[in-house]
């Protein structure tokens, strides 16, 4: 049977088409974190954990309060409502890159709450040699390459817990792709690959070339604050109020962009299209996440967010 000349132009299309699906990032307009993430997760549920291995990346890079750091009512939560799903374990693992990680995790209380909720912590710092896999050594800005943590390759689910802030050594922000940068090893021997990453003029490129070979199956990000200046320690506070949450590093980091430009962020982080900015575009050309801002579903929990939907629905859209 001949196909008609219209449905044979239609279906080769479709033939050609890629399969593409948008990534939906849901967001609540809170300041109540017990609420907010307990919502974020009832419209976009845990999947069943019973009997696997999960991980929890949060970020403690330096000895300083959220948002420079985690809030730990956010990895207390998160914590237990992974728990409600039966998990085999829960590992924490952490490797600051502005303090000795034991004495900071120690400090900022993660070691106690830890300790009292009986998961696992661990100080990659502390990893033994044979305990990391050597990734990214062609195809990459890196010369020689980058560790990565066996049991995070091992971890069966894994959930991302980055704040929302700006980035002042050349990272420009730092979100859930940056956050990644603390499961790689600081250094093999002599050879210190964060002093390769952070002088490097390719470091935003590189921090989204580690995330290929990272798992992540889940951030949540808490920009109930947020540094728009200076970061990852320090700088000018803004009160977003918004917690958001996606299984797309790409597409919360272009929406984490887009709630930054909403104030006065810097002049870098504010330049071109979202999609243009180097760690989103350089994550989005391997496939790590959505590669248009076309791609991203925002999805708002409850009337307060709709507002905040739209406003950040237009920056992430602005050529």
């Amino acid at each position: 049977m001949k196909i008609p000349a219209a449905c044979a132009l239609i279906l080769a299309f479709l033939i050609s088409a890629p399969a593409m699906g948008n990534s939906k990032v849901f967001l609540v307009k809170t300041t109540d974190r017990s609420a907010g993430i307990r919502l974020l997760l009832k419209a976009s549920p845990l999947p069943e954990l019973a009997g696997k291995k999960v991980v929890i990346k949060p970020n403690f890079n330096s000895n300083d309060p959220y948002p420079a750091t985690t809030h730990l009512d956010t990895l207390r939560i998160v914590i237990e409502m992974v728990k409600e799903k039966g998990p085999r374990s829960i590992t924490i693992i952490e490797r600051s890159g502005m303090g000795n990680t034991e004495k900071l995790l120690k400090s900022r209380g993660v070691a106690a709450l830890a300790e009292k909720m009986d998961v696992r912590l661990v100080d990659l710092d502390r990893l033994p040699k044979d305990e990391w896999v050597k990734k990214g050594e062609s195809g990459t800005h890196w010369h020689h390459g980058y560790l990565v943590p066996k049991l995070l390759l091992a971890a069966d689910y894994v959930i991302n817990l980055p704040c929302l802030k700006t980035h002042r050594f050349g990272g420009d922000f730092t979100l859930s792709l940056k956050n990644n940068v603390g499961t790689v090893a600081k250094a093999d021997g002599i050879y210190n690959y964060m002093w390769e990453l952070h002088t490097s003029p390719d470091q935003r490129l590189m921090i989204a070339e580690i995330n290929k070979d990272i798992p992540c199956d889940l951030v949540i990000m808490d920009g109930i604050k947020s540094f728009i200046t200076g970061g990852p320690d320090k700088g000018d506070l803004a009160e977003p109020s918004l917690l958001l949450l996606s299984t797309d590093r790409v597409a919360i980091d272009a929406v984490g962009v887009a709630i930054l430009r909403s104030y006065n962020t810097t002049a870098k982080v504010s330049s071109g299209r979202i999609f243009d900015q180097e760690q989103i575009k350089r994550a989005a050309e391997l496939g790590i996440g959505v590669d248009s801002p076309a791609r991203i579903e925002l999805v708002p929990i409850g009337s307060k967010a709709e507002k905040s939907a739209r406003e950040l629905s237009s920056l992430l859209s602005a050529q």
